[in-house]
């Protein structure tokens, strides 16, 4: 089929977005490819198409469990063989999981980088017949860009695996620096130097019908409250931490708007019934922290408001980019105070706790998991960082950006939470089994209702539902636990609780703390870019003068854009009724002049050239009226810096 055909078949689309065709055809063609597309662009189809279009299996890499899920079930959906392997899985499951792989008829196997590392993933790896090699949030593998993860540096290793196979590396929020360490480090076709020959593919991050707005706000509650009555749709309200999601979702409530809020630390079962309320426009808004939205593609959202500021532009244009992919006219909206900015620099120092904190953060935690030097290495271990913190009575802020910097230094790596249902294995053959139910009577029904209700228990693990077998027999989930571990203790099968805790994979072995060491000097570096990301985020929310998505398009390397016309600054400088020419001319001559020394108000309009006096004083009132310009002790005025 071709790929128009596969486009057909499976999405029911019968043309392309702009430049997918593109960057499926440069794939095709087997060259390394760099895709850089907004969120909400179709990033998946660049590399599923292909991949269906040519012999083979695709390897799909991302860090993002929950990602890699919902990307397989949909791909099942549409009848594509695909599965993912993360490290909730057994290693009889993972074993399995790479023998489908290498011999049946895959088409995509979706790993995490750490997987990656591992001797089992190599060797399987090499025998499976490799069509593509994807990589998904690529932004990761830069060091210096917002979410680096140490073990995208060794993708490219993968490479010498199957060296003739192309690589699709896709992002949605790579800065000009990191699209190019994204293909430097994935080592990209080289050139006969051996440099990288650099293929970059980008689609505009500029959003027509998106409305940026930032307003300057004491009063948040309400200012959410008057937008969420104005605005008709449903929208998500960003937040910062798991308890205000409560407390502003109680208020809406109490206001008549229809809210709900989500965390990562509810229930699974809760988790989804939420999610699926607000994406059924049961809830009309949800108020969320920063684990709700990766992987919903809810394309009628209205508006998305941050309450809290984000720490950086990626991490705002992301979940910003949830706002209107049905192309129409939506709102992101960012409220921001001087209390944001004094929060963001106390967040800034927490971040980078000292060698003392590190170091004792990861005695914890080998004590927290009973690990003996030189022992560890491969386990993947539940961690509860609020039992952790408590048991060893550690600020769980200072702890919890500890483990990210041991993380970034590749000591282990911890995953979100996700929920992953229990799971059986028999390992008796069916006539042992017989055998030990007529010897055991009491473990007789119990034995027979999980073998009615689920096939394949003989053969290899099979996902269950613990509350749907405690319904039959009467039995709280507890109860069917209990019934299934005294089964495992008896050697009949293998049970694997359901589980939702996030999950600590030690990619080293456990060492003699003292002997942690992070490098000063990178740790100034981490440091100083995270202090630029964190100013360029508050210019954005202060700037007064420049358009929002110019700014934001500027910020990714998109220099030469056109005022959106949309944003709350283009919106106050419409009613000057001047062309965003003529008020760029007249803004940087007045701008020029008073560097050199305060002016009155009509030494400004007599040194203005091209522009009428009334044109030249609404610059000038314009710019006092949002900050730029102040007077002076004398009455002159001057910029402010």
């Amino acid at each position: 089929m071709t790929i128009q055909q596969i486009l057909l078949k499976y999405w029911g689309y019968s043309q392309f977005r702009p430049l997918q065709e593109d960057i499926i055809n440069s794939v095709m063609e087997g060259n390394d490819t760099l895709a850089l597309m907004p969120t909400g662009g179709g990033k998946s189809i660049c590399f599923q198409i292909p991949a269906l279009a040519k012999d083979g299996i695709c390897i799909v890499i991302s860090p993002l469990i929950a990602l890699m899920k919902d990307q397989v079930e949909n791909l099942k959906a549409k009848g594509i063989k695909a599965l993912a392997i993360t490290s909730a899985m057994s290693k009889n499951e993972i074993d399995a999981a790479f023998e489908n792989c290498a011999y049946g008829n895959y088409k995509f196997l979706y790993l995490s980088p750490e997987r990656l590392e591992t001797d089992l993933a190599r060797a399987r790896i090499q025998k499976m017949k490799v069509n593509l090699i994807a990589v998904d949030e690529a932004h990761c593998i830069s060091q210096w860009g917002y979410d680096f993860r140490p073990s995208y540096l060794k993708i490219s290793e993968i490479r010498d695996l199957h060296p003739q196979i192309p690589v699709l590396a896709l992002s949605a929020t790579a800065t000009p620096e990191v699209a190019k360490d994204i293909q430097n480090k994935l080592l990209f076709n080289s050139r006969r130097d051996g440099s990288p020959k650099e293929n970059l593919l980008r689609k505009s991050f500029e959003r027509k019908n998106l409305a940026y707005v930032v307003f300057q706000e004491e009063d948040k509650m309400n200012r959410l409250l008057k937008m969420a009555e104005k605005i008709h749709g449903t929208g998500i309200v960003y937040v910062r931490n798991r308890k205000k999601t409560q407390e502003v979702a109680n208020f809406l409530k109490r206001h008549n708007v229809a809210a709900d809020f989500y965390h990562a630390g509810l229930d699974s079962h809760v988790r989804d019934a939420k999610q699926d309320a607000w994406i059924n426009n049961k809830v009309r808004v949800i108020v969320c922290t920063n684990a709700f939205g990766m992987g919903i593609d809810k394309p009628d959202v209205r508006f998305v408001v941050h309450l809290d500021m984000p720490d950086c532009l990626e991490a705002y244009f992301q979940e910003a980019g949830r706002a209107g992919r049905d192309e129409k006219k939506s709102y992101a909206v960012l409220l921001y105070n001087d209390a944001d900015k004094i929060e963001m620099e106390h967040n800034l120092e927490v971040s980078f706790p000292s060698m003392e904190e590190i170091r004792k953060t990861y005695q914890a935690l080998a004590n927290y998991f009973q690990l003996p030097i030189g022992a560890g290495k491969g386990s993947t271990l539940d961690f509860d960082i609020h039992d952790f913190c408590s048991r060893y009575n550690l600020k769980p802020l200072v702890a919890f950006n500890a483990i990210k910097l041991l993380e970034r230094e590749g000591y282990f790596v911890m995953t979100d939470a996700f929920y992953q249902p229990s799971r059986v294995h028999f390992l008796l053959n069916k006539e042992e089994l017989y055998k030990f139910q007529v010897e055991n009577v009491h473990y007789d029904e119990f034995i027979k209702i999980v073998l009615r209700s689920y096939s394949g228990v003989f053969d290899s693990y099979v996902k269950i539902s613990d509350q749907d077998i405690g319904k039959k027999i009467r039995k709280t989930w507890g109860g069917v636990k209990n019934i299934f571990l005294e089964l495992e203790k008896r050697n009949v099968l293998k049970y694997l609780p359901q589980t939702e805790m996030p999950r600590i994979t030690f990619l080293t072995e456990r060492t003699d703390a003292k002997d942690i060491f992070i490098s000063a000097d990178n740790l100034r570096k981490r440091k100083e870019k995270t202090e630029e990301r964190m100013a360029a985020m508050i210019h954005y929310a202060t700037s007064k003068t420049k358009c929002r998505s110019q700014m934001l398009l500027s910020y990714f390397g998109e220099t030469d854009s056109y005022r959106c016309g949309i944003c709350d600054i283009c919106l106050e400088r419409n009613k000057l009724e001047l062309s965003s020419l003529e008020f760029e001319s007249v803004s940087e001559q007045i701008k020029k002049k008073i560097a050199l020394h305060p002016l009155t108000l009509i030494e400004i309009v007599d040194s203005v050239q091209n522009s009428s006096v009334d044109k030249t004083i609404r610059v000038v009132q314009w710019l006092i009226d949002n900050g730029k310009l102040i007077y002076s002790e004398d009455n002159k005025l001057t910029w402010r810096k």
